[in-house]
């Protein structure tokens, strides 16, 4: 049973005035390096922050660090900028590295392995926030977690790939935190491939999605939307042409 900790709202009275303060909704993360694609949805008021990768800087055509740059100026929400190195010692030098560098809504991603854990629990303790990916199960999720990981990304549609349930991992993940009071590492659903996978991971108990640019834009559309709205300017219009406006 998923804990409802996230979903509770608190009430507070002042002045005989009662003011209900929700929750926020679940983060939603565009997952692009093409800052086309981060000025288009951040147009939109509801981007929390951006996710990148080796292979999205590739796609884009762009310098890395240019890049990365432009979105954080973009976007104040946290910006993903991933490492390249494989040891410990590298990864936390290039963490650095980068965080001196740009802008200070940059956090750094790590990859779940033995070394990315100990680079993990290095940056976090010097303040610098983590997001440890290309997580498959909870057993590296937890890991993460207790290396000081600031998110975890499970990788729903690669998981979902190879005939697993991507999409139990972040019912899995979201029971575990609820069973053991983890409060401090967001579980961040990755990998997403559909607008089902979004809407299921927030009702699963995840704490944010990383979405591609085709995916979010999916998210807003509906046709009985579109057919309301039709419907709407032709009576109006023929409110008009009856002089009654």
């Amino acid at each position: 049973m998923i804990s409802s900790y996230y979903h509770k709202h608190s009430v507070s009275y002042r002045n005989n005035e009662i003011t209900i303060a929700l929750r926020l909704a679940m983060e939603l993360i565009l997952d692009s390096a093409i800052t086309e694609e981060v000025e288009d949805i951040s147009k939109w008021g509801v981007l929390d922050g951006v996710t990148t990768n080796p292979s999205l800087i590739r796609k884009s055509g762009a310098n890395f660090e240019d890049t990365i740059r432009k979105i954080a100026e973009i976007c104040p929400g946290p910006i993903s900028a991933e490492v390249t190195s494989h040891s410990t010692n590298e990864m936390i030098e290039e963490a650095i590295d980068l965080k001196s560098r740009l802008p200070k809504n940059v956090i750094i991603k790590i990859p779940c392995t033995p070394d990315g854990l100990a680079a993990t629990k290095t940056l976090s303790e010097r303040g610098i926030p983590v997001n440890v990916t290309l997580i498959f199960s909870v057993s590296q999720a937890l890991l993460s977690a207790k290396a000081g990981a600031a998110y975890v990304s499970p990788f729903v549609g690669r998981l979902d790939d190879i005939g697993q349930d991507g999409l139990g991992l972040i019912e899995d993940i979201s029971q575990v935190w609820g069973v053991q009071g983890i409060k401090n590492c967001k579980i961040l659903a990755a990998s997403i491939r559909s607008r089902r996978h979004v809407e299921v991971s927030a009702k699963l108990g995840a704490h944010a999605a990383t979405i591609p640019y085709s995916i979010f834009t999916e998210l807003i559309q509906h046709e009985l939307t579109d057919s309301g709205l039709d419907k709407f300017k032709s009576d109006w219009e023929a409110v008009k042409s009856e002089g009654r406006a």
